[in-house]
């Protein structure tokens, strides 16, 4: 199993090196994909990843840093089709999204395209409810709202994702309130947590994370205490957490 982190950028102006929020997930030759931040198919692309292999979609709310290459995601899944003249691995991409006005946007911009409605695989939109997304016998990911936005006609429209795959346990926190709003789902045990950072500080990332069951901590969303001062970050981090964190970077890929 793969952590590909495509974008690790917070909702910034744009940055040298960084795009916004996205990684995905590769086991069982599937791709699972993990928020869709700006060019995050370029860049998964460029790094060797074959797109048509993609499964699922699961975005953790409806923030442009977060669904900003959505659109652009399933078009290049389009354009494979067209260059390779192969068909697309699943029949049907699943898009598990907290907004479906968000996803009629999408589709209203792919409709308007030239790949209009000539899409050679399905595309089903799920609206993100608590609980149980789905278990495909590769991956599971569990949904739990969470308090960075206030709910939009009676529903929750933010959430953090249990990941679990392999045997592993992964976490990814999206864009919360507070830290402490993961501890349901880190429970008893936690194989690797993957932690916003654009609206907390090194010291509040280790004030959580010392007095929690997790193994390693990968910092993404990351905000300016990392984007502009990156060496002094780095050196904190390390002297915080040892071995035990690490800030992310885009195209960097882990082995879990």
């Amino acid at each position: 199993m793969k952590l590909i982190f495509l974008g690790t950028c917070a909702g910034t102006e744009p940055m040298p090196d960084r795009k916004h929020s996205s990684f995905a997930l590769e086991s069982g030759g599937k791709l699972y994909w993990f928020d869709a931040g700006e060019g995050c198919s370029y860049t998964a692309h460029n790094m060797g990843l074959d797109l048509q292999k993609l499964h699922r979609i699961v975005i953790s709310h409806p923030h442009m840093d977060h669904v900003g290459g959505l659109c652009n995601l399933i078009w290049n899944c389009w354009k494979l089709y067209h260059v390779r003249k192969k068909a697309h691995e699943a029949e049907c991409i699943h898009v598990h999204i907290p907004s479906l006005k968000t996803w009629e946007g999408v589709m209203l911009i792919l409709g308007n395209s030239e790949c209009s409605h000539s899409i050679p695989f399905g595309l089903e939109a799920h609206e993100t409810r608590e609980g149980l997304l789905f278990d495909d016998g590769t991956v599971a990911v569990t949904a739990m709202p969470n308090n960075h936005l206030p709910p939009r006609d009676g529903k929750p429209c933010s959430y953090s994702f249990l990941i679990e795959c392999e045997g592993k346990r992964i976490v990814y926190s999206g864009d919360v309130g507070q830290y402490r709003e993961l501890d349901p789902l880190i429970a008893d045990h936690c194989d690797a947590l993957i932690l916003e950072t654009g609206h907390f500080k090194i010291d509040d990332a280790y004030a959580f994370v010392s007095q929690r069951p997790v193994d390693k901590l990968y910092f993404t969303h990351n905000g300016r205490e990392f984007l502009h001062q990156p060496e002094a970050s780095a050196e904190k981090v390390r002297r915080l957490f040892g071995n035990r964190a690490v800030i992310s970077y885009d195209t960097m890929t882990v082995e879990l």
